[in-house]
């Protein structure tokens, strides 16, 4: 497909970066509008219109590339336009693995972030705290059950587990990793890089238990990753748990179409 002429000129374009002179849609962009471009000095990249602060999705990607993540490089960044280096490569599932293992053993001494950022359209809380099970409950799982459209009485037992039969069942002392936040096959770019991170310090459980929605990931990767990084006992069993938070994302996102994953977790735990 050819480039096309672009939008109009851009107030928030970043400042120093020449302007696009072509550019043209690429598929996917269920959050933000996604284009490939050409600038005015000749470089191809990558533009993405945010719903959001451009600079929260820079920060995380950022971060990600310093514990040596492959990510595309920031180039330039609006009040909600991201310029990204446009990538290329073969697909390296089993180097995106370990490199996954190798973030979730950047650690810090308690969970959260320093900023607020996004997970999809919505804000996530990321205020330190220093126990994880309160971590997810009250900066997880809580800001998405308060907005969320949910029937009565589901929103009933949610609530319930989250008194006592979730924060229980979680690790009550993981180390705090390093995480993607939204890792799943449609951020993993060509099998090599990854993209749209809503990263925090986080049990690395929580991005394990997103990348297990998808059968879409190749056996490569995952036994890369274990072998460079073991999940610990009883992840199996947690799963499911730590999942609560990205359905009720989903629900808000999909609607009722993604309320039957919700009431099968509480009944997997009898909740």
């Amino acid at each position: 497909m050819s480039l096309a002429d672009p939008a109009p000129t851009e107030p928030d374009w970043p400042a120093g970066l020449p302007r696009p002179v072509r550019e043209r849609a690429l598929p996917g962009g269920f959050i933000g509008r996604t284009a490939q471009a050409e600038l005015a000095d000749g470089r191809t990249v990558v533009i993405k219109r945010c719903p959001y602060p451009a600079a929260q999705e820079a920060d995380g990607l950022r971060a990600l590339a310093q514990a040596g993540v492959p990510v595309p490089a920031v180039l330039g960044v609006g009040e909600r336009v991201l310029v990204l280096d446009r990538v290329q490569g073969e697909p390296d599932w089993a180097g995106l693995g370990r490199a996954v293992a190798r973030m979730h053993r950047c650690t810090a001494d308690r969970f959260g972030w320093p900023i607020e950022n996004f997970h999809g359209r919505f804000p996530q809380d990321n205020t330190w705290t220093t126990h994880w099970p309160t971590f997810y409950v009250r900066h997880r799982v809580a800001p998405q059950l308060a907005r969320a459209d949910l029937p009565g009485q589901l929103r009933e037992r949610i609530e319930r587990a989250c008194a006592g039969p979730l924060p229980d069942l979680l690790r009550p002392d993981p180390p705090a990793s390093l995480t993607h936040g939204d890792l799943w096959p449609g951020n993993m770019i060509d099998g090599r890089w990854l993209v749209d991170p809503a990263v925090s310090y986080a049990d690395r459980e929580l991005d394990l238990a997103y990348l297990s929605l998808s059968s879409e990931v190749p056996a490569e990767f995952t036994a890369a990753y274990r072998a460079e990084y073991p999940p610990d006992p009883g992840f199996e069993e947690r799963r499911p748990a730590l999942l609560l938070h990205k359905h009720l994302v989903n629900v808000r996102h999909f609607g009722d179409r993604a309320l039957p994953r919700l009431w099968s977790l509480l009944e997997h735990y009898d909740w």
